[in-house]
């Protein structure tokens, strides 16, 4: 058969065709093969530190350090110059640094692919962080990553609320006075206290449906609805491992913050890489 170049409709026509079926593709993956949540084992204190230890030691052996200095803290940067140059963002200063404990299971979602494939192989490098954008369940973790950012929005929305309701509604005027209104004052307490206790909220509940959710969606053809599921089962199992887990990471991001969100770039990729081991206890290979 003779071929002929296509017009721009016909390439247009076969362009919503492909597309079409990318979409409808994800969206049916919502839904995943497997209906039932899997079993889920008991977490101890001794599978945290296997995971931190197995966390460090692929943090090392890929270098995620370089990785996130390249794509996070530009972004880090920029914020950061914002907020520099307008003190009327100075309020949101903490709720961003805060807001990286909500936003932490979508940075890591290729430092879990990573780790998944080093169990079987021994060339992975970078590259494995982004071959999760060609996986067949990328529907679901999309869902899951827009989920979070809705979360995230809900959060940096909940601060600035606090902050007028405290300090606000006027910005500071300057870095120093804002800093001795937050310290020295019944307001700027008031705002710490409460918005601590917001914060909070908000990182238990990313930490309920986020747990093992994110590696699981990744290694498992599953639905949003068990990977959630699933990820609650391994609360309810182990309810006072996993809130030292929780506390773990809020202790390390918090450390992560300094100085100036620098720690970050180490603190991220360690724990990206531990919660997929973290996954890997609580939901072991061949469990139904």
């Amino acid at each position: 058969m003779v071929k002929t170049i296509g017009n721009p409709l016909s390439w247009l026509g076969q362009g919503l065709s492909s597309a079409g079926r990318t979409v409808g593709d994800a969206t049916g993956a919502l839904s995943g093969e497997i209906t039932e949540p899997p079993k889920v084992n008991a977490l101890s204190e001794d599978d945290l530190r296997d995971a931190l230890r197995k966390g460090y030691a692929d943090f090392s052996r890929f270098r995620s350090d370089v990785m996130f200095l390249v794509l996070l803290y530009p972004i880090i940067g920029i914020c950061l110059s914002l907020i520099a140059f307008h003190a009327a963002l100075l309020p949101l200063l903490f709720p961003l640094g805060a807001g990286f404990l909500l936003l932490g299971p979508i940075v890591a979602i290729g430092l879990y692919e990573m780790s998944r494939q080093a169990e079987t192989r021994d060339d992975v490098n970078w590259s494995a962080a982004f071959s999760v954008l060609r996986a067949e369940n990328i529907g679901p973790v999309l869902v899951m990553a827009l989920y979070l950012l809705a979360l995230f929005v809900l959060w940096i929305l909940a601060a600035m609320q606090i902050y007028a309701w405290t300090l606000g509604p006027e910005p500071p005027a300057s870095v120093g006075g804002f800093l001795m209104d937050v310290v020295t004052t019944g307001p700027g307490w008031a705002m710490i206290i409460v918005g601590m206790g917001v914060g909070a909220v908000f990182a238990a509940l990313v930490l309920a449906i986020s747990l093992t959710a994110f590696p699981m969606l990744i290694d498992r053809r599953v639905g949003l609805t068990v990977a959630i599921g699933t990820s609650l089962n391994v609360i309810r199992k182990s309810p006072v491992t996993v809130a030292k887990w929780g506390f773990i990471v809020a202790v390390m991001m918090l450390l992560g913050t300094l100085p100036f969100f620098l720690g970050l770039i180490i603190v991220l990729p360690i724990l990206g890489h531990a919660t997929w081991y973290i996954y890997r206890a609580a939901v072991p290979r061949g469990q139904r």
